[in-house]
């Protein structure tokens, strides 16, 4: 390591742990997407000289754990929507749960570093991307899965335009993410042996491609309501506050024109209601602003007018008998239609669930000890049955993934029943200044990736209507209420990551990764180890 800058060659954890910190302000909301490349391209540059696959484990070990305690601050701040646990809880989470996220960066980087070890630096560029997609694609699903923040996220370009994230219908956000991370080390490899022309015409293609214009907008048929209520998470589960929460939704939704047919969207938690009939008063009486189920779906109903149908994000209850008496044991966090006449169509649940938020693993060793989950109350959640599509007749068909769930690449639409766009109900009133414009982000890239419109209805915001190219077609900002009256984008035809899935992702591991073991054959006058 002689040849390194005395700082990092003196503390190369110390720098690995710098250099992780840093590359999270490459996301959302500060995307400076320069600083967060060069960050990572240090990185590699970094890792790919140290003397033991040891040390390139321990390096990127900590470059995960900076890297995802920073990026996922936002976690710590759901704490302080909750009084069984001390706030001060969250600030420890974070750290915690980033010492287990950091595992995944921290095989990628001994992994390419046992692969190229004896390469020069673009082999261990190419070697290290394709490391960096089998770690996404694998924190995506191993013990449930957390893909929150993939590194392609910080290549989106501003809301009306797609950026970088041009390409994931034909890489996914896994595979983008491999290639922009191979592609900041080659960057560090062009300046450290002095190739500015080449340095400088890849910059400024990357510059050129996330600031594109995304060209004119394809128009669809379908008028579309969307509404944002701004129901600040302190007031949600105030039942005191139910009729005036549900007085405020409805006035944003009346319609303000005569429309044969009109879609109508309210947001996950957006209605104090238990709308199915079975099950005991008590529920309907203590917990819901109508205090009866037919009268809650009647009002809904006259709220949206003729030729409305509304999708909405509700809680629906398990009822079981316990001690011989009939109880809830479970709940699910669900979608339903609502037509005029106040008929429910079908639920869709949640399948997705966010471990310690809506259920609690392990309830029976954890909540002895004090732990409880973020969500209000002590029922657990019920998993769904995953993507579903929902024919709809005039309104379409519509794709549903509740909050969290839009963040898992590949896993958002039945790809058996490819819907016309997807319905995305969020609550990120939990999530502080760095969570709703970093899920706004993670739902333009789903958007991207499969050819479909995403419609964000949340109750605080960030809601948007994103059209099939990941662009902001319109959008009401944080900490306001309103509503976009506009029409639902159309989708495209079936990207290649719609139909091939992560089959696709796998498939450009495998690419970079073969062309990683031909640049070990070749210098081509680029660094090796000892310069």
């Amino acid at each position: 390591m002689e040849k390194i800058p005395g700082f990092v060659r003196s503390h190369p954890n110390l720098a690995a742990l710098l250099l992780g910190a840093v590359s999270a302000f490459g996301f959302q909301p500060f995307h400076l997407w320069p600083l967060g490349l060069v960050a990572m391209g240090v990185f590699g540059w970094l890792a790919w000289h140290l003397p033991s696959w040891k040390r390139a484990l321990l390096a990127g070990w900590l470059f995960g754990v900076a890297h995802f305690t920073v990026t996922n601050n936002w976690i710590a701040t759901a704490f302080t929507y909750q009084t069984e646990m001390p706030a001060v809880l969250g600030w420890a989470a974070v750290p915690l749960l980033s010492l287990y996220l950091a595992v995944w960066p921290a095989l990628a980087t001994c992994g390419a570093w046992l692969v190229a070890r004896k390469g020069n630096l673009v082999a261990f560029a190419l070697a290290f991307g394709a490391m960096w997609i089998a770690a996404e694609w694998l924190r995506s699903w191993v013990f449930s899965g957390y893909s929150w923040g993939p590194f392609s996220m910080m290549l989106l370009g501003p809301w009306d335009r797609p950026g970088l994230a041009m390409v994931l219908p034909f890489t996914g956000s896994y595979a983008l993410s491999g290639i922009a991370a191979g592609l900041a080390v080659v960057l560090v490899a062009f300046a450290r042996s002095r190739r500015w022309i080449a340095l400088a015409l890849a910059s400024a293609g990357i510059t050129t491609l996330i600031y594109l214009p995304a060209g004119e907008a394809r128009k669809g048929t379908l008028p579309l309501t969307l509404v944002q209520p701004n129901l600040e998470q302190e007031e949600i589960n105030d039942t005191a506050r139910f009729e005036e929460q549900f007085q405020r939704i409805g006035r944003l939704s009346v319609p303000l024109e005569t429309h044969d047919r009109r879609l109508v969207l309210w947001p996950e938690s957006g209605i104090p209601d238990y709308l199915r009939d079975g099950y005991p008063q008590r529920y309907y009486t203590q917990m819901t602003a109508a205090g009866d189920p037919a009268f809650a779906r009647a009002r809904i109903g006259r709220v949206i007018g003729p030729g409305s149908l509304l999708l909405t994000g509700v809680v629906d209850l398990e009822i079981g008998t316990v001690d011989g008496r009939e109880r809830a044991v479970g709940a699910y966090n669900a979608i339903t239609s609502i037509d005029p006449d106040g008929r429910l169509g079908e639920r869709y649940a949640k399948a997705h669930l966010v471990p310690y938020g809506e259920y609690l693993p392990m309830r029976g060793l954890l909540e002895p000890l004090g732990l409880s989950r973020l969500v209000a109350g002590t029922l657990d959640f019920i998993p769904g049955p995953g993507p579903l599509s929902y024919d709809l007749g005039a309104y379409g068909k519509s794709g549903m993934q509740i909050c969290y769930e839009i963040v898992f690449s590949g896993e958002v639409v039945d790809r058996s029943d490819r819907p016309d766009y997807i319905f995305n109900p969020s609550n990120d009133g939990w999530f502080g200044e760095w969570g709703p414009p970093q899920h706004l982000a993670q739902a333009r890239m789903r958007a991207v990736e499969e050819g479909l419109p995403v419609l964000r209805s949340t109750t605080t915001g960030i809601s948007a209507v994103i059209d099939a190219r990941g662009v902001v077609r319109e959008h009401i900002g944080r900490n306001v209420e309103g509503r976009i009256d506009t029409i639902v984008p159309p989708p495209h035809a079936p990207t290649w990551f719609a139909r091939l899935g992560h089959w696709l992702t796998l498939l450009w591991g495998v690419a970079m990764l073969a062309l990683s073991l031909v640049a070990m054959r070749r210098s081509g006058g680029y660094p090796t180890r000892n310069t």
